[in-house]
């Protein structure tokens, strides 16, 4: 079967909704063994019995990934608990609606913490893994965000180009340990967030807002967790063995045809 994962521990961070939630799901329906990080714990946990009741393998693991010593000994312990990890996902986040001139320190900072340091800690504690089984996929979350200029999103579009940055660097550095580094930038995809989002700053034009915030992409809607979470996969199988160092642009046509 093609995009088979099986006998694989796949380890994604930010797994109890939106994307990371679907790149579990997908993930899990393909044979691996998901290891699920997120700072929620009920998120994660209800995630986890989702991907059970289906009958696929998933753990919960919570942990804060801007706590290099948390996220560490979390990324450890499932070493011990399968022996090995083949696939890491940074799929946690978080967003900021701003200018440079209404961006707080505790703003800058809270976006670092999460979408840059996160993104570090979580590579720093596989790659001991990966290196030392001369294998290894990680799978990074960016955003159209990193490379083109998107209105009041500074300290976003910040850590989004960290993350594509970091992308390329590991990709080049762990080649020949035979580790493969890529990552996805997605346009706007329709997540809990959106819709929190719109009705905390939008209350009683919600639809309005979604209907506009969707023109922006070319293609006319926005995106569906699933779509990201079907590129994803087959970024992480053995398919895309040829794959590394690249970024994959998912986005109904926001970068190229928005003239």
């Amino acid at each position: 079967m093609k995009l088979d994962l099986s006998g694989k521990i796949a380890v994604i961070t930010g797994a109890g909704s939106g994307i990371g939630k679907a790149i579990a799901l997908q993930l899990a329906q393909q044979g691996a063994h998901v290891c699920l990080i997120d700072l929620n714990r009920e998120a994660v946990e209800a995630t986890v019995q989702q991907i059970k009741h289906n009958k696929y393998l998933a753990n919960a693991y919570p942990c804060n990934v801007a706590l290099q010593k948390e996220t560490t000994e979390v990324i450890e312990q499932i070493g011990k608990d399968f022996g090995t990890i083949n696939i890491l996902v940074n799929s946690a986040g978080i967003s900021h609606i701003g200018k440079l001139e209404n961006t707080t320190e505790g703003d800058f900072d809270r976006l670092y913490q999460v979408n840059i340091k996160g993104v570090y800690n979580s590579m720093h504690a596989v790659i001991p893994f990966m290196k030392k089984q001369r294998q290894g996929v990680i799978l990074n979350l960016a955003s159209v965000a990193a490379g083109v200029g998107v209105s009041e999103r500074f300290a976003y579009s910040m850590t989004k180009g960290a993350v594509l940055s970091m992308t390329f660097s590991v990709a080049k550095d762990y080649i020949q340990e035979g580790i493969r580094c890529n990552c996805i930038s997605p346009g706007r995809v329709h997540t809990p967030f959106v819709d929190g989002f719109l009705k905390a700053n939008y209350p009683g034009k919600e639809e309005e807002m979604f209907d506009k915030l969707s023109k922006t992409q070319p293609i006319g809607r926005m995106g569906r967790p699933e779509e990201i979470a079907n590129l994803a996969l087959y970024l992480c199988s053995d398919e895309a063995g040829f794959v590394t160092g690249t970024d994959y642009p998912i986005d109904g046509g926001f970068i190229r045809l928005n003239t």
